[in-house]
C-alpha cells in the first residue's frame, strides 16, 4: 500500500505560513493609521472611510504592480527586505501623480516554499516603505506554489488605494505653455529595466559580488538599492507648497519606458516638453550599464530612468520655489526643461509622442547626456 498523500507531502507547509505571519506582525503594526479597523489575520482588511465625508467629491485612486525581475537579484544574494520597499514605491507613487493621498495597501507574495524569515523580511520592507509613504498595510496573502516556482523563488505584487478631491486632480488638462519641468532625482535603477541590466552583466561575465570603485560598493549592492518613495515629498509640494505660491499642474512617475514616454503621458495634445539632457549627470551605474553592454543611448533612455524618478510640471513663477522646497526635504531637484507649443516641423533632438497608449503631448530630448 502506498503512503497517504498529504498537503505537506505535496510541498505546502501551512505551519510555516503561520510562523511567517507571526514574524511579520511587528512590521505591519508600524504602518497602522487611525482609520484601520481590526487586526492582521482577517479575511479582509478594513479601513474606516468616514473621513472621506469631509471631501466635496472624493475620488478613489488605485494602482497595482510588482517589481519585475529585480527579485532574481534579491534571491541570488539572499537579501529580501529591499524588494518590499521597491514594491511600495512602484504602486504608491503611481497614484500620487494624480495628487492622491495613499491610504492603504495590500500585498501578494507567491513562493515555491515558505521560509518564514524570508517572507517576514519582504513584508518588513513593504511596511517600512508604507511608513515612509504614510499609508497603512492592511493585509495581504502569501501563497506557496511548489512545482510552479523553485523552493527559493518568489514573486511579489501589491495594490494601493488613495483619495483625492475631484477639484484637485492633477493631469494634462492643467498643463500650459510656458510651464517648467522640475526633476526629482532617482535613488538608482529603481525597479525597471532589470532584464536589460542582468543581460548586460551576464554578457560581461560580472558577478554580483564584484566590487566596483566607481560605484563605491559591489554590483549586487548597487542593484538592490531600494526605489525612492516620493509620496510625502510630492504631497508636501502639492499641498503645503501652495502657501509658498507653488502651483503644480501635473506629475510624472518615471518607470518602465523611461523619462520621455512617461512624461508624454501627462501632457495635452498640442504641447511638447523640451528636456535638456545637459541639466543633469546620471549616477555612475547608468554609465556602467551602457559601457559594459555597449547599449545605444536611445535604448538606454527607453528602458532606464537615467537618474530622474519623478517630474513635476509647475507654473514658471513657482519653479525655483519648488526646487528649494524639495531640496529642503533632502530630495535633489533641478529645472529639467520647459513646456511649449508643439512644432511638427521642428526636427531637432529626439521626439516621443503618443507613448504608453496615450494620445497626448510630446517630449523632445535635446542636448547630449553625460552617460
Amino acid at each position: 500500500m502506498s503512503e497517504p498523500v498529504t498537503y505537506a507531502g505535496a510541498g505546502v507547509d501551512t505551519e510555516a505560513g503561520d510562523r511567517a505571519v507571526e514574524l511579520m506582525k511587528q512590521w505591519v503594526a508600524r504602518t497602522r493609521r487611525p482609520e484601520v479597523v481590526g487586526a492582521l489575520g482577517g479575511f479582509a482588511g478594513l479601513f474606516d472611510a468616514s473621513a472621506l465625508k469631509t471631501y466635496r467629491r472624493p475620488l478613489l485612486a488605485t494602482s497595482t504592480d510588482g517589481v519585475g525581475t529585480k527579485v532574481q537579484i534579491a534571491q541570488r544574494l539572499d537579501i529580501h527586505h529591499t524588494i518590499g520597499f521597491d514594491l511600495v514605491g512602484m504602486v504608491v507613487d503611481d497614484i500620487v501623480v494624480a495628487g492622491a493621498e495613499p491610504l492603504f495597501m495590500t500585498d501578494y507574495i507567491a513562493c515555491g516554499r515558505v521560509v518564514p524569515e524570508r517572507i517576514a523580511d519582504v513584508v518588513r520592507g513593504i511596511a517600512e516603505a508604507c511608513v515612509a509613504a504614510g499609508c497603512a498595510l492592511t493585509g495581504g496573502e502569501t501563497a506557496e506554489h511548489p512545482g510552479l516556482l523553485g523552493p527559493d523563488e518568489y514573486d511579489v505584487a501589491g495594490a494601493v488605494t488613495g483619495v483625492v478631491e475631484a477639484d484637485d486632480v492633477l493631469g494634462p488638462e492643467r498643463v500650459r505653455e510656458g510651464d517648467v519641468l522640475v526633476a526629482m532625482a532617482s535613488s538608482g535603477l529603481h525597479s525597471n529595466g532589470y532584464s536589460l541590466v542582468r543581460r548586460v552583466l551576464d554578457v560581461a561575465g560580472w558577478a554580483l559580488d564584484r566590487h566596483v570603485d566607481e560605484l563605491g560598493r559591489t554590483v549586487g549592492e548597487e542593484l538592490l538599492e531600494p526605489t525612492r518613495v516620493y509620496a510625502q515629498d510630492v504631497l508636501d509640494l502639492v499641498r503645503a507648497g501652495r502657501d509658498d505660491g507653488i502651483d503644480v499642474h501635473a506629475l510624472s512617475h518615471v518607470t518602465g519606458g523611461g523619462l520621455a514616454a512617461n512624461l508624454a503621458r501627462v501632457l495635452p495634445r498640442g504641447l511638447e516638453a523640451v528636456v535638456d539632457r545637459s541639466t543633469w549627470t546620471p549616477a555612475p551605474v547608468f554609465a556602467l550599464v551602457r559601457r559594459l553592454g555597449q547599449v545605444p543611448l536611445a535604448d538606454l533612455e527607453r528602458t532606464l530612468n537615467l537618474g530622474v524618478g519623478m517630474v513635476a510640471v509647475v507654473s514658471a513663477s513657482s519653479a525655483d520655489a519648488a526646487v528649494r522646497r524639495l531640496e529642503a526635504r533632502g530630495l535633489p531637484a533641478w529645472v529639467l526643461g520647459t513646456v511649449r507649443t508643439h512644432d511638427a516641423a521642428d526636427d531637432s533632438g529626439d521626439l516621443t509622442q503618443g507613448a504608453k497608449g496615450v494620445d497626448g503631448g510630446a517630449v523632445r530630448m535635446l542636448g547630449t547626456q553625460q552617460v
